[in-house]
């Protein structure tokens, strides 16, 4: 078995009882280069100071989480949106990194029109896209698994995801490919393909699923091999397609986080080795 962890990626969320210094000494300690960030502990750390802490620590940023929520009818409430969005480019342009994962937001309450919902992601990020791209970020749509349609994302496939990215410039606006979300769908490996063929995979995350979900469907992804995703096969049709990026590890789950960081970033680095690569 290979040892190759050049392209592992430890999103922030998966190992969250670490504080940032915590997870650039961890990964570094273990060998891996790379991480993925989060928005709100990174404001709590500082945007300046820790893209300072990412760079003398030798780590690339793979992602920013997260942009997005784009769903609201109210003018007031679309304009907060926006304007958080715009300080969210700031941000990942200042941690350079290329990537700003968006969760697009569910339906606004009372409101059941889904499709007029999605419309209005693709006005946002339409609106976004320009000013993104000046500052050297792509946006990211993440599809989300359909349990989550109602409250969190009204973009529940890949082939969803792509309709609306496809509006615009491959280099501006791309695709996550997230395995927990996605692995059910008969449907990902032409949408993988479509992806790829048009330059969209702009991030590859990883998690597992495992029944019953040990805490229901926001954090209960399962440690890599734990459940029923075919993890390397999914990383084959997405490496099929030219994509050579990072594989980033992405995981909500209590129980992980109870843990030792460094004993659980040991895991993910076996697991990751056994299962995906």
């Amino acid at each position: 078995m290979t040892c190759d962890l050049s392209r592992l990626s430890i999103n922030q969320e998966t190992v969250k009882q670490w504080s940032l210094p915590e997870l650039a000494k961890g990964c570094v300690a273990a060998g891996i280069g790379s991480v993925g960030l989060w928005r709100a502990p990174v404001r709590e750390y500082g945007v300046e100071r820790a893209a300072d802490l990412m760079r003398d620590s030798g780590l690339t940023v793979t992602s920013l989480c997260r942009g997005g929520f784009f769903t609201a009818t109210d003018p007031a409430e679309r304009a907060t949106a926006l304007d958080d969005n715009r300080a969210a480019i700031d941000e990942a342009a200042t941690l350079a990194t290329a990537t700003l994962v968006l969760v697009s937001g569910g339906l606004p309450a009372g409101d059941r029109d889904i499709a007029a919902a999605r419309e209005r992601v693709a006005d946002a990020i339409g609106e976004l896209a320009p000013y993104a791209a000046e500052h050297g970020v792509r946006l990211a749509i993440e599809p989300l698994h359909p349990m989550y349609a109602s409250d969190r994302c009204v973009v529940s496939t890949l082939g969803q995801a792509l309709d609306i990215a496809e509006r615009f410039p491959a280099d501006h606006v791309g695709v996550v490919v997230d395995t927990y979300h996605l692995w059910w769908d008969d449907m990902v490996p032409t949408q993988i393909v479509r992806a790829g063929a048009g330059g969209r995979i702009a991030s590859f995350q990883v998690a597992d699923w495992v029944t019953p979900l040990p805490e229901g469907v926001l954090l209960g992804r399962g440690q890599l091999g734990d459940g029923c995703v075919d993890l390397r096969g999914l990383r084959e049709q997405v490496d099929a397609t030219g994509f050579r990026g990072p594989v980033e590890v992405e995981i909500f789950n209590p129980a992980l986080w109870a843990r030792d960081g460094a004993e659980l970033v040991a895991e993910i680095a076996d697991r990751y080795l056994r299962h995906v690569l």
